[in-house]
């Protein structure tokens, strides 16, 4: 794999969507709320982004650790900035593929939100979710799932046919895999989970105007389409073609998201 490749695969521009990522967050922050802690763990926060829910993780173990993990360097920089203040004896960094962590039989537990749908091979990320995990470890996430995006993806794959995208895109795999329920179950129990809870929920999100919309799109949801068009001409028509179309809609500005709640649990 060429290096412009691997950096097309993993990096974001980190400190857009550190600002944008609202939604992620508020998400999280409701994932984070499930968590039953007693403080003095030690968790892994599966994609840690730039660390806004790193922060709420911190403060929920007071006397425990957390290692944040994240492929993208870009991200894991903005994090190291974001949370400077903290105690450095509490937090650790790495930068890893979660589909194959470089973590054994270390962890009491595995937070995730917004991140497991960009790995394409989940029965790969929750074999190494689970060895990383100690007995009687759990799992507790949440990413896009079932329909995620549906209505969105599909003009966004017309788009990607049509000239002058057509040129860049044509050929282009989504990069996401949005699992159903029934199949991260099925994956989960492969791995060796039990006590296995799934579930698809709907949180549509919208935008004020084309300007807040074309930021987020442009920054958490087609930057890798963005990136292989290096015409820059090209490359804001794009994003401001899915705009005029969002716009278009009822409600305008939306994003049709869904959620997969995944919760389970390595045998004692």
């Amino acid at each position: 794999m060429s290096n412009r490749k691997r950096s097309l695969d993993r990096e974001w521009d980190a400190a857009a969507y550190h600002r944008i990522s609202g939604p992620q967050v508020s998400w999280g922050a409701k994932v984070v709320s499930r968590l039953d802690l007693a403080g003095n763990e030690t968790v892994l926060d599966a994609g840690c982004g730039t660390g806004r829910l790193t922060a709420t993780l911190l403060d929920a173990l007071p006397t425990g650790r957390v290692i944040a993990v994240d492929l993208s360097e870009n991200m894991l920089r903005e994090a190291r900035g974001y949370l400077a203040p903290r105690p450095k004896a509490a937090l650790y960094f790495v930068a890893a593929d979660l589909a194959n962590l470089p973590l054994q039989y270390c962890l009491d537990g595995i937070f995730s939100t917004a991140s497991f749908h960009w790995i394409r091979d989940h029965a790969r990320l929750f074999r190494s979710l689970f060895t990383a995990l100690r007995r009687d470890g759990w799992l507790v996430a949440q990413c896009g799932g079932g329909p995620n995006l549906a209505r969105f993806r599909k003009k966004l794959h017309s788009l990607c046919q049509q000239a002058p995208y057509s040129s860049y895109l044509a050929t282009f795999e989504e990069p996401w895999f949005f699992s159903d329920a029934e199949t991260a179950a099925r994956n989960l129990r492969d791995a060796g989970f039990i006590e296995i809870e799934t579930s698809v929920e709907p949180a549509p999100t919208a935008f004020a105007d084309a300007e807040h919309f074309i930021e987020f799109v442009r920054t958490a949801v087609v930057h890798r389409h963005v990136s292989l068009i290096p015409d820059p001409v090209h490359k804001r028509s794009f994003l401001d073609v899915l705009a005029r179309q969002a716009e278009n809609e009822s409600p305008p500005f939306e994003l049709d998201y869904w959620r997969l709640n995944l919760r389970a649990r390595k045998p004692a």
